[in-house]
């Protein structure tokens, strides 16, 4: 694997004629810009349709979704309601992130059930997959077996109309012999029927350089999660622009990605003003990537 600093460094170098260039001389479309609204997670729960408000104001045209419960919704709105007060805003859920826990590790297919129908009712295009168990992810068999019932997941989101896709973290890039838990998912799940929204941040904290997955895996990363990485702690994210992540490298093998949507997202370990910094993010991408 190739160390963040080294990933930093040859990106920009072998890129450096194209990251002066008008970001169109890439040769991909330009794309709507999506916000993660766990990035929103203090507010959103508490007033959802002004926080949603508050999205179309900072610039976003796309969202990705957190936080369904069957019982409640979305913190306590209907999914009809929530694809209500999306439309009313301009906005779109292309994605959203379901707990797919119950039917990893349960074979229980019930919340999957649900989940399907509220992406359906929203418009969606992809559910996602945000996170494993650690009971699942402790060894290679572990991530096998995963994968089998990933491929059982995208085959009932295929028959609803919907895509299913994986998010990665950093544990997933943990080493089993000579492969990771990422590279099993990978290779052990179904091309066509399961994509992956490739996390930029946790992939160059884990030591990994997306370029180099691109060019192994062409066209399976048809999302991103886009946030950047503190310059001195690793361990924090900052606005997209002020970061150490060269974002230019990597928006300009765009097509080699596959990638087609991309969410900004200030995780758990950032605490700015959180709507200020996303409206942050936004206006660079505007300005500068795209």
């Amino acid at each position: 694997m190739i160390k963040r600093r080294e990933f930093l460094i040859n990106a920009s170098l072998a890129l450096g004629a194209l990251a002066i260039a008008p970001t169109f001389a890439f040769g991909i479309k330009k794309r709507n810009i999506g916000l993660q609204l766990y990035s929103l997670r203090e507010s959103l729960p508490k007033d959802v349709k002004g926080v949603l408000e508050q999205v179309v104001k900072a610039g976003y045209k796309e969202v990705e979704t957190y936080g369904f419960s069957a019982k409640d919704g979305f913190f306590g709105t209907s999914a009809k309601d929530f694809k209500a007060i999306l439309s009313d805003n301009g906005l779109k859920a292309t994605s959203g992130h379901y707990d797919f826990s119950s039917f990893i590790d349960k074979n229980n297919s019930d919340f999957l059930k649900a989940s399907i129908e509220t992406a359906n009712i929203l418009g969606s295009e992809y559910l996602t997959i945000p996170w494993l168990s650690e009971s699942v992810r402790t060894n290679a068999d572990g991530y096998k077996k995963t994968a089998l019932k990933i491929n059982e997941a995208a085959i009932l989101c295929k028959d609803a109309g919907l895509k299913l896709a994986y998010h990665n973290h950093d544990f997933e890039f943990k080493t089993f012999g000579n492969t990771t838990g990422y590279e099993i998912l990978l290779n052990e799940t179904d091309k066509k029927l399961v994509d992956f929204e490739l996390d930029l941040y946790w992939a160059v904290r884990s030591g990994n350089n997306p370029l180099k997955l691109f060019k192994e895996n062409p066209g399976r990363f048809t999302m991103w999660h886009v946030k950047d990485m503190d310059k001195t702690d690793s361990k924090l994210n900052t606005e997209i622009g002020k970061g150490a992540i060269d974002f230019k490298a990597i928006f300009a093998e765009a097509k080699l990605s596959g990638m087609k949507h991309f969410f900004v997202e200030h995780e758990t370990n950032y605490y700015p003003n959180p709507i200020e910094s996303v409206k942050t993010s936004c206006a660079y991408l505007e300005k500068y990537l795209l």
